[in-house]
């Protein structure tokens, strides 16, 4: 069932008001390729976040995609746009204040005094709440939404570890008849860009590339690593999807995972690794759509079957020009990012 809260349309702000809820920017929350974020008071002592955009972002598409793709959203799973600011020289964009930050700082983390406060269990409720987030975008609100950036840091926690999809930039709106998206350049941040945005061989771009990026970023919170890490004992361990699909592939009792206690968490995340290769399935057509995901991370384990190993080979294996061998190419490049 979606969950909604009331809706109030984001208040228009003058940059002298953001100056002063800021406390002059006193208080730097962070930094991002947009602007800065700065922790901030309203007048009725609610705490915001303010990200203040950089002047060098020129044509305002940033911000016009916020406001026009968060600021009419209303979800538990979404985080609010309270406010905006828009005067000739400066933009700034008011969110609900978030105290725990963003999700990648609890996922990279294993055996650290913050990973330990997120148990297994409660890192599946987080993916069911992302995953009712995403539900929302894609079917629930008036105007469909699709993210294109769905990854850890643009998932925020509040107070109570409740996930909130954040960081709209990137976000495309569209009507419900559509079925396929027209892109004029690929989206996203490599590690979790679906195939199909590198190139249409692969398929459609449409709701299942968000579902390819929720895949990925799952399969990083049952890591407690990034998905391609080259610093590892073993090489096949450099691509964890490929590592951890031989294991389940294999029922091998023992994970390799850390953490894992008892037998439901050793369901809960056998859950979690089987929806999150679903997900990553090369061909689009092969990933669920996000009201499945839901069922099958709240259903039972023994209902599950485990997808075909998702493309990516050694070069060796693959003809020229195949997917497998395109798409280790892609990997190749997203590597040299990290």
């Amino acid at each position: 069932m979606l969950k909604n809260h009331e809706f109030i349309a984001p208040k228009r702000y003058s940059y002298s008001e953001v100056v002063k809820m800021t406390n002059s920017f006193k208080v730097k929350l962070g930094q991002g390729g947009f602007g800065s974020v700065y922790k901030g008071v309203l007048k009725n002592q609610k705490l915001v976040a303010l990200k203040v955009l950089s002047e060098i972002k020129g044509d305002g598409q940033y911000f016009i995609n916020e406001v026009a793709s968060v600021g009419r959203t209303s979800h538990v799973n979404i985080v609010s746009l309270v406010g905006f600011c828009l005067e000739v020289r400066q933009r700034a964009l008011i969110y609900e204040f978030m105290p725990n930050g963003s999700l990648e700082r609890f996922i990279y983390t294993r055996g650290s005094s913050s990973s330990s406060q997120l148990g297994w269990e409660k890192l599946h409720e987080i993916a069911i709440g992302i995953a009712r987030g995403l539900e929302y975008l894609h079917k629930g609100c008036n105007t469909r939404i699709l993210h294109f950036d769905i990854k850890p840091h643009n998932i925020l926690l509040d107070k109570d570890f409740c996930p909130k999809i954040s960081d709209f930039g990137l976000a495309k709106l569209f009507h419900e008849k559509e079925s396929k998206i027209s892109m004029s350049h690929m989206r996203g941040t490599p590690g979790y860009i679906a195939p199909e945005l590198f190139s249409r061989n692969f398929g459609e771009v449409s709701h299942k590339s968000d579902v390819n990026s929720y895949g990925m970023m799952i399969l990083e919170m049952v890591g407690g690593r990034k998905n391609i890490e080259v610093e590892v004992d073993h090489t096949s361990e450099i691509y964890f999807p490929h590592w951890i699909y031989k294991k389940v592939q294999l029922h091998e009792e023992q994970l390799g995972l850390h953490g894992i206690v008892s037998d439901e968490q050793n369901r809960i995340v056998r859950k979690m690794i089987i929806v999150g290769l679903w997900c990553i399935q090369t061909n689009p057509l092969s990933r669920p759509r996000i009201t499945k995901v839901l069922e099958m991370l709240e259903g039972d384990l023994a209902s599950l079957e485990i997808p075909p190993k998702p493309y990516i080979s050694s070069p060796s294996r693959s003809p020229p020009g195949s997917p497998s061998k395109i798409y280790h190419t892609l990997i190749e490049l997203m590597r040299d990012t990290l």
